[in-house]
């Protein structure tokens, strides 16, 4: 088994860098670990690098709206010795926003998520967040988003994905807010799985 002898990790989020509404933000990680049993053809020492530089713009139609987008690109490239063993190059987010004060229509590719998903892991249908990775990285689904907002303790979603197999799917899901905690109820429909309906409570 390889032994992890140092790990440095790190996120680098640059501030504007030019005049709102435009603003580009990027992280940066790293990390190496070495062990004395190898597989074969590969280095004692193995380490990874990688980028997400992300733009930001956004408009203000009124006081109380506003239309933004956000495009993200992935890079990611891990060594063993100086070969190249591991490489990423794909489209991280690309959606754009129309916000209001009671409504939020999201569309493209975004990341959606209910929450940790430390105990339940029905919260983690869309994403792939490790909760013990500090970056909070997860890839990206094609969809449109809408949540409505009736009251400041009342949230109501609904959502279309597009699928790998070029498929749509569909839910929806309500949640509540009270001295209890948080509450939610999805429902989510794929026509390549059975459908799932759940109660949660994060």
């Amino acid at each position: 088994m390889r032994n992890i002898f140092f790990i440095l990790l790190f996120i680098i989020e640059t501030g504007t860098l030019l005049s709102q509404p435009v603003s580009l933000k990027g992280q940066f990680w790293t990390s190496g670990l070495t062990g004395n049993d190898p597989p074969t053809n590969r280095s004692s020492f193995e380490s990874q690098f990688g980028y997400i530089p992300t733009l930001s713009m956004s408009h203000d139609l009124t006081s109380n709206n506003f239309v933004d987008l956000e495009w993200g690109y992935h890079l990611q490239r891990i060594y063993s010795g100086d070969s190249l063993v591991y490489n990423v190059e794909k489209p991280y987010r690309l959606w754009m926003r129309y916000s209001s004060e009671r409504v939020e229509a999201r569309l493209g590719m975004q990341k959606v998520t209910f929450g940790p998903a430390i105990v339940l892991r029905t919260l983690a249908w869309f994403d792939t967040i490790d909760p013990k990775d500090p970056t909070g990285q997860t890839d990206g689904v094609e969809a449109f988003r809408l949540r409505i907002f009736p009251t400041n303790s009342v949230a109501i979603w609904g959502w279309v994905m597009n699928s790998e197999q070029d498929t749509l799917s569909y839910g929806g899901r309500a949640e509540l807010s009270n001295k209890l905690g948080e509450w939610g109820l999805t429902y989510h429909q794929d026509p390549t799985e059975l459908g799932q309906s759940v109660g949660q409570f994060p």
